[in-house]
């Protein structure tokens, strides 16, 4: 089983970047798809971004395609998504996910969440 902590959250003006970082445990962690979701207050967690397991593809969400960047490091266990140009509508609370499937989206009951980290964008 994999266990994932985030980081890298923060407070950031509008136009600003900020990196976020998951931590994965597990020696597994390079057979899953990896990406990150998002829930903003009283809203729906949505899809921002996925990579596959070996890093070559990812996808986007419209709202985030040019902007964001996903990666991953799998000698380190790690995914990173760099956020650029941010908005205060990508204010949220940003959850890593992975899924031992081609995308997290399957939701397949080896999908695990992090604990989420919030992102606060400042007009």
């Amino acid at each position: 089983q994999v266990h994932l902590v985030e980081s890298g959250g923060g407070l950031v003006q509008a136009g600003g970047s900020l990196t976020l970082s998951c931590s994965a445990s597990g020696r597994t962690f390079s057979s899953y798809a990896a990406g990150w979701f998002r829930q903003a207050p009283g809203k729906e967690r949505e899809f921002v971004a996925e990579i596959n397991w070996s890093g070559d593809t990812s996808r986007y969400s419209d709202s985030v395609k040019g902007r964001f960047t996903i990666s991953r490091d799998n000698t380190n266990n790690t995914v990173s998504l760099q956020m650029d140009s941010l908005k205060p509508g990508d204010t949220a609370v940003y959850y890593c996910v992975v899924d031992r499937s081609a995308t997290v989206l399957a939701g397949t009951p080896n999908r695990v969440w992090g604990q989420g980290t919030l992102v606060t964008v400042s007009s």
